[in-house]
């Protein structure tokens, strides 16, 4: 059966085509789909856990029961599940394990650009990166056969448009695999130094067996035009190349990025004149084959930042589209804004009303940093504010004390908060930490986390208690504010910065866009109260403007927060 699917999506079909069973992710874009999808299918048991590293751990303790796992990350969060992907390469799988990793080219909703080959080449193990959906699909399946012949994880690597574009995939009927025994293993699955030591052997020999196997697997394939250029190519660069050029070059497409077949690319190079490599981000392919010997262009001529599109590679190689159409890349910026009733916008208003230095963390908060709030100083990785402001304040030595936060949101501090702020309670900093507790994962797309009471499919599940979890960890001061009312946001960031000892703010309020959040009536502004003194503008709401010199409400966007109302001294906000 054909249907048109997002690669996200083709991916999940191929996990569950494949007779996969256990699957367990932490959201981030491009990759949450993979698991939101997966979560469809009933036969497959599907969580999201508190983090990546977490959640490979977990998928690898369902791959040693026997069962087919599955988990999925952005770029990002590979960094955080390195510590077990690195020696699980060494243990090796019992039933097959599959990683997707979703890079992010072009930073749409990431902190930096990163090329994950990095990570397959340096942990030694394969990685697949398909160029459409079908391939995704395909791919998925074709990991699983990889994971269990060659016993190994098998990393996935999708990117951006991959994951977010759609395309025609062709469905079969789901496969489950007999249950693989566990059997107690000690050299094979104890990574004690001896026991590893003669496991890095047989991962030396295996990466000899993969790139063997990549000479003349159907993944890498080569299409043969023009001689006069030859290009090298995967992912969605292979789309790029194919507009632009169609059938007047050669191409080597690679689905197999990791281990590279060598044989095959001397082969290729020595059937085209010129020979150029065509890859996002950093020159992996292209050292490769400089390594071989090869006369090879590439960066060059090509960036190795940001995301290609056809009009890049056409201009950087000299070529105008084949179909004779220019594609247009000017679309105007749509840049995201904290929503109309956030409630992080009445507390980063306080804070920098207040002058506060603020460490900030990654999440839809991280909006704060923008004008006019401009109340965020400093963002780095999952939970580094936490940790941040320990090393701030110790290293001010008093001087940034009384006047220093960190904010976190309650998913990304249930994800990597809790150990900075054990580092705080431990060595005691005079550190003053903010949870923004939204109930819910915003900034990926509303997925449940271990303080929202809730699973992946909605139904009852642990709820950890944020007040109960900083007291025991050794705060004698936590306390819950409502991010609408200003004045006690005030009062609690003021007092908790007065005292010398560390604590805990929870701005507690749900996200506005949460379908069971009932918001008042929509405000509006009375114009023989309203003086244009501009005030309201200061907290960002996309839902106020000024319109003929006086504010003005947007009624299909306001909520009702009140905040407004708060700030105005000539109560000009009314609501009828």
């Amino acid at each position: 059966m054909k249907q048109l699917m997002l690669g996200n999506k083709a991916v999940a079909r191929g996990l569950y085509e494949a007779g996969c069973c256990f699957v367990s992710s932490y959201p981030g874009t491009p990759s949450t789909e993979v698991t939101e999808e997966a979560a469809k299918y009933d036969e497959i048991y599907c969580e999201w856990a508190p983090n990546e590293k977490v959640a490979m751990e977990a998928a690898f303790g369902a791959c040693l029961a026997g069962r087919r796992s599955f988990c999925g990350m952005k770029h990002v969060g590979l960094n955080v599940a390195a510590d077990p992907l690195y020696t699980m390469s060494y243990t090796g799988v019992n039933a097959g394990m599959v990683i997707v990793v979703a890079d992010d080219a072009g930073m749409h909703s990431s902190q930096n650009e990163q090329d994950s080959r990095h990570h397959a080449i340096a942990s030694k193990v394969p990685m697949l990166e398909p160029a459409d959906s079908a391939e995704s699909l395909e791919f998925a399946k074709l990991a699983y056969e990889l994971s269990e012949e060659f016993d190994t994880p098998v990393i996935l690597k999708m990117c951006t448009r991959v994951a977010h574009s759609q395309s025609v995939v062709e469905t079969s009927d789901r496969v489950v695999p007999e249950r693989k025994a566990y059997e107690k293993n000690i050299p094979k699955y104890v990574m004690m130094p001896g026991n590893a030591k003669r496991r890095h052997p047989f991962v030396e020999e295996r990466t000899k067996k993969l790139a063997a196997w990549a000479e003349t697997a159907p993944v890498n394939r080569v299409e043969m035009g023009g001689t006069e250029i030859g290009i090298i190519t995967s992912s969605t660069s292979y789309q790029y190349v194919k507009e632009v050029f169609g059938d007047s070059v050669s191409v080597l497409k690679l689905g197999m990025v990791n281990p590279l077949p060598e044989n095959l690319i001397r082969d290729f190079a020595g059937k085209v004149d010129k020979l150029i490599v065509v890859e996002e981000l950093d020159p992996i392919i292209e050292n490769y084959c400089k390594a071989l010997g090869l006369e090879v262009s590439g960066k060059d001529v090509l960036p190795m930042i940001d995301e290609f599109s056809q009009n890049l590679i056409a201009k950087a190689l000299g070529k105008e589209p084949h179909t004779g159409r220019k594609l247009d890349d000017q679309i105007p910026m749509r840049p995201p804004v904290m929503c109309a009733g956030c409630p992080h916008r009445g507390l980063f208003y306080t804070l920098n009303k207040n002058k506060c230095t603020v460490l900030g963390d990654i999440g839809c908060y991280t909006l704060g940093a923008v004008a006019p709030l401009s109340a965020i100083d400093m963002t780095l990785c999952m939970g580094g504010s936490v940790s941040a402001i320990h090393g701030f304040n110790k290293a001010g030595e008093g001087e940034n004390e009384g006047k220093t936060v960190a904010v976190i949101g309650d998913s990304t501090f249930m994800h990597s908060g809790m150990t900075g702020l054990a580092n705080i309670a431990y060595n005691q900093s005079n550190s003053t930490v903010i949870i923004l507790d939204n109930s819910i994962t915003g900034m990926t797309g509303h997925q449940q986390n271990p303080t929202t009471g809730y699973n992946i499919k909605g139904d009852p599940a642990g709820k950890i208690n944020l007040e109960a979890l900083c007291k025991a960890m050794g705060f004698n001061r936590v306390r819950v504010v409502d991010p609408y009312n200003l004045a006690e946001c005030d009062a609690a960031i003021k007092e908790e910065l007065a005292v010398e000892e560390p604590s805990v703010i929870i701005s507690r309020r749900p996200c506005a866009l949460l379908k069971y959040v009932k918001h008042n009536t929509p405000l509006e502004v009375n114009r023989d109260k309203c003086v244009g003194c501009k005030s309201c503008m200061r907290i960002g709401c996309p839902a106020i403007s000024i319109k003929d010199g006086k504010a003005n409400v947007d009624q299909t966007l306001c909520v009702g927060c009140d905040v407004c109302t708060q700030m105005c001294k000539f109560d000009a906000f009314e609501r009828k």
